[in-house]
């Protein structure tokens, strides 16, 4: 236990209050445990004289520390101090922000620190990207911006390694002991944009590093969340849903259907994400197909406070390694091709004897709601690799996959056949058996 009562991996409290000022565009007091920081966003119709004409707009970052933000009265905060924070928020915001999709449109971003202790980068922006968001959502509402410029959220925290192992979120008592320290800015898809780190009188070696930012990921996940709830409070709150509502976590309404039915019976209404356009992908970042499924179930859930099912599937070839797994909807590339992923796969397995082509079609779903541990179900589908891809009545790898005890592929079987073997059928078969139970409790 640390000082304050916390676990090594443990957040301060996190509250972030939006749209507190009347007159910026878009404005957030965040807190992290007694650490408070004011982020307001101005957006302006002009640019700086070197991008005029360009189409390109410009985002800019003012940091400023109150006298009294600290134990004692400071008149001053020394410039070099203020600008590496100032161009760490400048950085970390314009990462994610396509400025030509601004237009010549200048953002500036003042971020006051109101009372100081620890975390002051890390608050600044993780306050200031909620603050943005909301400033770029109004414009959009308005119609002067016809996209969004904004790819996806940002976030940052602390981390601190000590004897008796790694911290996150240091207070300003633990960033004075740390043996190392590091600043980490994250992007919702897990990839880093700045990480700072250095020994404090101390070294550290990599299996150290690895753990600092092992759970330095871990907590910026929960941040995330936190930024979330807050900008999509007003959704639940207009929405009103009724209490028997199951969201499956798809855009796709035929995917959907199937699930229709089964809870349809016991009374329950179900939507898909189409019914929430304002809500943003979940990025899949997650090494299996549970971990993938867990987070769109457990992220749109607590968004939404409702419960959520999410399915996460592939085909797992064994002379691959399991390959491609979690990336078979693009094996081929990032854009999605079905024909592409099939003709990798038959490239991939063009010596393989057909003895040696085996695989399984893989289907996790989880499901999530709040208060409760996620019900999860998994099923698979034994077969084989064929060598020219047959029939129409399919999608994916269905015109390569040879269930067992079949001569013909998933694509050349009828729907009803299909879905009594396949492996999302059999998952479903499981969670039938269950689902009721686990979220309305003994029947």
């Amino acid at each position: 236990m640390r000082h304050d009562g916390r676990n090594p991996q443990q957040l301060r409290k996190v509250t972030l209050q939006t749209n507190v000022f009347h007159y910026p565009e878009g404005s957030v007091v965040i807190r992290f445990g007694n650490t408070i920081v004011s982020c307001s966003v101005t957006i302006e119709a002009e640019v700086p004289s070197f991008l005029q004409g360009t189409g390109t707009g410009e985002l800019i970052a003012q940091y400023h520390m109150f006298p009294r933000a600290t134990r004692k009265r400071n008149m001053e905060t020394p410039v070099e101090d203020t600008m590496i924070i100032q161009h760490l928020i400048e950085r970390s915001l314009r990462a994610v922000v396509d400025l030509e999709k601004l237009g010549e449109r200048s953002i500036v971003m003042d971020c006051d620190v109101l009372q100081a202790d620890g975390g002051l980068q890390a608050a600044s922006i993780t306050g200031a990207f909620v603050a943005l968001r909301l400033a770029v959502d109004t414009l959009l509402q308005k119609k002067v911006l016809q996209e969004d410029p904004i790819n996806e959220p940002v976030v940052s925290v602390n981390v601190g390694l000590f004897p008796e192992g790694v911290y996150v979120d240091l207070d300003e008592k633990e960033e004075k002991f740390a043996l190392a320290k590091m600043n980490l800015v994250m992007t919702e898809s897990g990839k880093f944009i700045e990480i700072q780190g250095r020994g404090v009188g101390s070294t550290f070696d990599g299996e150290q590093l690895n753990e600092m930012l092992f759970y330095g990921k871990s907590a910026m996940e929960q941040l995330i969340l936190e930024q979330k709830s807050v900008m999509f409070k007003p959704l639940q709150q207009e929405r009103g849903e009724p209490l028997k509502t199951i969201i499956i976590a798809t855009r796709n309404t035929g995917k959907a259907q199937e699930f229709k039915t089964m809870f349809g019976r016991a009374g329950y209404e179900v939507k898909t994400l189409a019914d929430y356009p304002e809500l943003p992908d979940v990025e899949e970042t997650g090494s299996t197909f549970e971990e993938n499924a867990r987070l769109k179930a457990e992220t749109i859930a607590y968004l939404l406070n409702q419960p959520v099912l999410a399915d996460d599937s592939g085909l797992k070839v064994d002379a691959l390694g399991g390959m491609p797994g979690i990336y078979s909807a693009r094996f081929a590339g990032e854009h999605k091709s079905d024909a592409g992923n099939n003709a990798k796969l038959l490239y991939e397995l063009t010596d393989v004897p057909d003895e040696k082509r085996t695989a399984q079609f893989h289907c996790t779903l989880v499901f999530a709601a709040s208060g409760k541990e996620s019900l999860v179900v998994e099923a698979q589908w034994s077969g084989r690799i064929g060598r020219i891809p047959k029939g129409e009545n399919g999608f994916g790898y269905d015109p390569l996959f040879i269930p067992n005890d079949s001569t013909k592929t998933a694509a050349e079987m009828s729907s009803e056949e299909k879905n009594k073997m396949s492996h999302r059928g059999q998952a479903m078969a499981k969670l039938s058996q269950k689902w009721q139970k686990w979220l309305e409790g003994e029947r």
